[in-house]
């Protein structure tokens, strides 16, 4: 069977579907401060905007028969830590549960891996947000580390969970 879930580019017509999903207070806690709460018209046009701006697709639109559901992106590290990218995502509320993001995973690592200088693609989760730890792991993710405290959200320390997956495993 097909799945009705696919990668694409962000496109301005997703605005209010982006809006409606992203307009979550359940997944802004578990995003970056740059994902606002609430999710307003001026953010989404920005983030658009921002995901298509330098043409090298790697922050897409995660589309489910023509709908934004959500976002998944590859951002890369600059200076010694190059042969790095951080793998990013969220989805809609109405969709978790359905093994979407670690059937995209994969999708998303030949993407990175096309890049003959990326070495590791990570995700960082919050120590609380085991479901996303799932997902990585799920996807043959392995854990890296976690530091106490790292993360400040909405006023509360929260520790950091490094996963990352590996071009080639490095030598013990």
């Amino acid at each position: 069977m097909l799945s009705p879930y696919s990668l694409r580019f962000w496109k301005a017509d997703d605005l209010p579907d982006l809006i409606f999903h992203g307009n979550n207070p359940k997944i802004a806690q578990n995003m970056s401060d740059s994902f606002p709460s609430p999710y307003t018209e001026e953010a989404g046009l920005k983030f658009i905007n921002f995901a298509n701006e330098d043409g090298k697709g790697r922050i897409f639109c995660i589309d489910c028969e023509g709908k934004a559901i959500g976002g998944i992106g590859l951002h890369p590290l600059s200076d010694i830590f190059h042969p790095s990218v951080e793998l990013g995502y969220w989805l809609g509320e109405a969709y978790w549960g359905k093994g979407i993001i670690s059937q995209l995973i994969p999708e998303m690592l030949a993407i990175a891996f096309a890049n003959p200088n990326i070495e590791r693609v990570f995700a960082r989760t919050m120590g609380r947000n085991k479901p996303s730890q799932q997902v990585l792991i799920k996807a043959g993710f392995k854990f890296e580390y976690e530091l106490k405290g790292t993360i400040s959200k909405l006023g509360i320390l929260e520790d950091e969970v490094v996963f990352g997956f590996r071009r080639v495993e490095p030598p013990l």
